[in-house]
């Protein structure tokens, strides 16, 4: 992975022997891994939280998954999400269909991830297509020169059998445990499938829904009402190219900074679903 298996691997991962761990330690780390945990326990200690978690938890789903299509290409407005019901369509109504697809199917996959990661991937894809792609593409990594569609990403694409060790790698990782801190797990999560983009389709759609099954499977998040990916659509989709770019480079700054950019997107998640633990406590929503 760029970074951890594959590029230019930045010195502290290689002295390591749990290269995710190791990544904590680059500049500026530890401090995006405290404020995003601070942030956190904010949003978790509000009162509404106490009785109404289960609406926060609905909310934060719907936003997450519009935000997430809205950087793949279908930016609807939130009520126009709220509202619809035809996302059988093609183009836009479809990408936000996946999105609320994959939302709705990520906390049914927690115990599955911790045993196999690439499982829990394939079916994310299988989810998201929606029988969208030919059959024989679904829910397995490309292979040959099969293409990519993936709206507004511009990276260097890895061929098949790279994306497939990498993939293997990743999982390997996963599934030895790391002390890392679960910003760092799920950055490297959902920068190295973007990365890969390892499907002929929805890869932004699934990697962004990977990240949201580390951060509450590793427990910082446990009742999902933190969205990462409106901090990601928040911060816009030039910013989050960038930070991309910063993962691809595996150079320590860029990976640094692709992680203070994820922690920036769970931090402002947690402003939206304080916003939302607001309204409700005002009557106002």
């Amino acid at each position: 992975m760029a970074g951890i298996s594959g590029g230019t691997p930045p010195e502290p991962p290689q002295a390591s022997n749990d290269p995710l761990a190791s990544l904590a330690s680059l500049p500026g780390v530890a401090d995006s891994v405290d404020s995003v945990r601070k942030a956190v326990d904010r949003v978790y200690g509000h009162r509404v939280m106490r009785r109404r978690s289960i609406e926060i938890t609905a909310e934060a789903a719907l936003r997450g998954a519009r935000a997430s299509a809205a950087l793949s290409g279908a930016d609807w407005a939130l009520e126009e999400v709220r509202r619809r019901t035809d996302f059988g369509a093609g183009g836009e109504p479809r990408t936000v269909g996946a999105a609320l697809r994959l939302t709705a199917e990520a906390g049914q996959l927690l115990s599955v991830w911790r045993q196999s990661p690439l499982r829990v991937l394939a079916r994310l894809h299988l989810v998201a297509a929606g029988g969208g792609v030919d059959d024989e593409t679904v829910g397995r990594p490309r292979q040959g020169a099969e293409p990519v569609d993936e709206p507004l990403v511009e990276l260097p694409l890895p061929d098949a059998d790279e994306v497939a060790g990498r993939l293997d790698g990743l999982s390997r990782l996963l599934l030895a445990g790391t002390a890392a801190p679960a910003l760092v797990t799920a950055a490297v999560v959902h920068g190295e499938l973007m990365a890969l983009r390892p499907f002929g389709s929805y890869n932004g759609l699934v990697a962004r829904t990977a990240e949201r099954i580390v951060l509450v499977g590793s427990g910082l998040d446990p009742k999902s009402i933190c969205p990462a990916e409106v901090g990601h659509a928040e911060q816009g989709s030039a910013a989050y190219t960038a930070a991309l770019q910063g993962y691809v480079s595996g150079t320590p700054e860029g990976m640094a900074q692709w992680i203070a950019h994820c922690g920036r997107a769970v931090e402002l998640g947690v402003r939206e679903s304080t916003a939302v633990c607001e309204a409700l406590q005002r009557g106002a929503a």
